[in-house]
């Protein structure tokens, strides 16, 4: 029994290795290809000591036969009486077989703790993968997308430089074949009127004449009605068509490309550092008080149905007593304290302040009108366009602005008039001060230029017709628009 029982023993212990090591091969097969240490050495010494700690107290078989009984009989009782003795060694020997197993058991889980993060840093290597890959796909299409947001905005671009310059044409020529034709029917109109008045006055006494005056009344007011209603319609389809072609502009500028620094808007205008008597340099080189005040009449029209009319660089006052005869409230502004004193000392409302301040501490669409002379030729380049934008934004719905400044298309005035002044900086040519006025939300532009350089220079005349309008026109030119943002 006692044999048997051994033998049952032995292979329960070999079944079990059989079964660890089977267990911790299968922990060892890692897919990431993570090289684990390998246990079966370990396994094999543990094996070999177990074996020997199961063949402690056990006697060697022999052949069977009464001798041999006899012998394995006296071994068992031997055994026996040294149990007491080799009990200790054989506890020992089994705490360190548990001590060996424990061993194995740490090395299995870290067998399959090392396992478990080379998944790990697998799964993270092909996500890397993935993200490089996805960057390097949306590197190309960003590359690709701009290139093509780059043709697109340049087309719109054009589409609408195109669009606008057909449009101006267009209107231009719209706007004249209509003139024409009211022009023609007014004429149709009243030479019918008229005739029908004669006849009319033929056969009626005194009465005829009355109701000829009464009608010839209604037809003015019907015209004006008429004029009055067509202009805000202009008006309207202005407002209309810019605020779309200002739209497509915007648009066709990329966002977040520099556009250049914009030049302060609080820029002083500084004084001339000359001790010179600038009212009577005004008078011998710019001209007589009744002249100049005679040339600005021409804008007197402009701003007739006006109210709190600006006027920028009022000077001795000529504008402001022309807006004061025509019953229009205006006001001045001027560096040179002693035009403002003038101006004052005329009854005129002036205040001595730098322009571009004045403007700047104004509310937005809070000026009537905008009346500016001989003013920007004293400027930066920079400080025009920031005059021009000031001075549209300020201004009212409707509200009419005119610069007036010496033409740099009249060679004559570089030879003559524009150096006389040592406080002039540069001109500034009519077609660059259209630019500005359109870009700052300003339709209705008209150029005038006016005093001829063969007014003063008669030699001129012997120049050809063409060649003299083209280089010596007018001196002077004024340019005049309407806020219609």
């Amino acid at each position: 029994m006692d044999a048997n029982d051994s033998k049952a023993a032995e292979l329960a212990e070999i079944v079990r290795q059989i079964r660890e090591r089977v267990r911790i091969s299968a922990s060892d097969a890692d897919p990431t290809g993570v090289a684990l240490p390998d246990l079966t050495p370990l396994l094999q010494a543990r094996d070999a000591a177990l074996g020997k700690v199961a063949s402690i107290g056990t006697v060697n078989p022999r052949a069977g036969g009464l001798v041999n009984n006899a012998i394995q009989s006296v071994k068992r009782l031997i055994a026996r009486s040294l149990n007491w003795h080799v009990r200790e060694q054989v506890n020992f020997n089994r705490a360190i077989l548990r001590c060996a197993e424990a061993t194995l058991e740490v090395h299995g889980e870290m067998n399959r703790a090392v396992a478990s993060l080379g998944r790990r840093l697998q799964a993270h290597e092909q996500q890397n993968r993935a993200l490089q890959q996805w960057g390097a796909d949306w590197e190309k299409w960003r590359h690709t997308w701009e290139a093509r947001l780059a043709a697109a905005e340049l087309s719109n671009a054009r589409t609408a430089s195109e669009t606008q310059t057909a449009f101006q044409q267009r209107f231009s020529e719209a706007n004249a074949a209509l003139r024409d034709l009211l022009a023609a029917h007014r004429r149709e109109a009243e030479a019918a009127l008229t005739a029908q008045h004669r006849a009319f006055e033929k056969s009626l006494d005194g009465s005829g004449q009355q109701f000829h005056q009464s009608l010839e009344k209604a037809t003015i007011e019907i015209q004006e009605r008429l004029w009055k209603d067509l202009r805000k319609i202009q008006f309207d389809y202005e407002s209309l068509i810019h605020r779309e072609l200002r739209v497509l502009r915007q648009r066709a500028v990329p966002s977040g490309q520099a556009t250049g620094a914009s030049p302060n808007p609080l820029a002083e205008l500084k004084p001339p550092a000359l001790d010179l008597d600038w009212l009577q340099f005004a008078e011998r080189f710019r001209g007589s008080f009744e002249s100049i005040k005679r040339s600005f009449e021409r804008y007197v029209p402009l701003f007739r149905e006006c109210s709190s009319v600006l006027d920028l660089g009022c000077g001795r006052g000529e504008f402001l007593e022309l807006m004061r005869e025509g019953g229009v409230s205006a006001r001045g502004i001027d560096l040179n304290e002693e035009s403002v004193s003038r101006c004052r000392n005329n009854g005129l409302n002036a205040e001595q302040a730098d322009i571009f301040q004045y403007l700047a501490a104004l509310p937005d669409q809070s000026v009537g009108g905008i009346f500016c002379a001989q003013v920007i030729e004293h400027l930066q380049p920079a400080q025009v366009l920031t005059l021009v934008q000031l001075s549209a934004r300020k201004l009212q719905r409707g509200a009419p602005i005119v610069f007036e400044t010496p033409n740099p298309e009249c060679l004559a005035i570089f030879a003559t008039h524009f150096y006389i002044d040592p406080t002039h900086v540069r001109p500034v040519p009519p077609a660059l001060m259209a630019f500005y006025l359109e870009e700052a939300g300003l339709a209705q532009i008209e150029v005038s230029r006016f005093s001829p350089a063969v007014e003063t220079m008669p030699s001129l005349e012997k120049l050809p017709a063409e060649f003299r309008q083209e280089f010596f026109d007018g001196l002077d030119y004024s340019i005049s628009a309407r806020r219609v943002l």
